[in-house]
């Protein structure tokens, strides 16, 4: 089935349902960008707990390690619980935004193949998402760091 182009010169019905499908095509794009920056919130807000939490646990392993500090154990413990709060929190976020976008494209296919829409352009993996997912490595090798005193962010000269 062939489908006449539509320009200037159809009929104001068929302009109209052409509008009306680029507007529903735009808006499913919109809705995508909308998702990635509710995704670069949970980015945020996790970037900053974790960060807050490895500084808050590398100040007082250091003045413990100095011997300033004789028990260090309860700020310590708090650099933790952030640190594995913004993890969660990433996990979270991830889950959620991938459920979102599964069901967004699910949604733009089934409007694509009812000629509702057209499906022209690209619908690629978030840049967003990589980020999370590549923060979350982070996170989890830093917790690890913290936790068994090994790793990439715990000083070896230190002690």
């Amino acid at each position: 089935m062939s489908v006449a182009p539509v320009t200037g010169k159809s009929g104001p019905d068929s302009i109209s349902v052409e509008l009306s499908s680029r507007r529903t095509g735009m808006s499913f794009q919109r809705t995508r960008m909308s998702a990635d920056r509710t995704l670069m919130s949970v980015i945020r807000t996790a970037l900053s707990l974790i960060s807050f939490g490895f500084t808050i646990f590398q100040v007082f392993q250091k003045l413990r390690d100095a011997g300033t500090l004789g028990h260090a154990a309860a700020p310590r413990n708090f650099g933790v619980t952030l640190v594995l709060l913004g993890i969660v929190m990433l996990v979270i976020g991830i889950i959620y935004h991938v459920q979102f976008m599964i069901g967004l494209r699910r949604e733009r296919n089934d409007m694509r193949e009812a000629g509702l829409i057209h499906g022209d352009s690209g619908y690629p993996v978030s840049f967003t998402l990589i980020t999370a997912v590549i923060l979350l490595v982070v996170g989890l090798v830093a917790i690890f760091s913290m936790v068994f005193g090994v790793g990439p962010f715990i000083d070896a000269t230190a002690g």
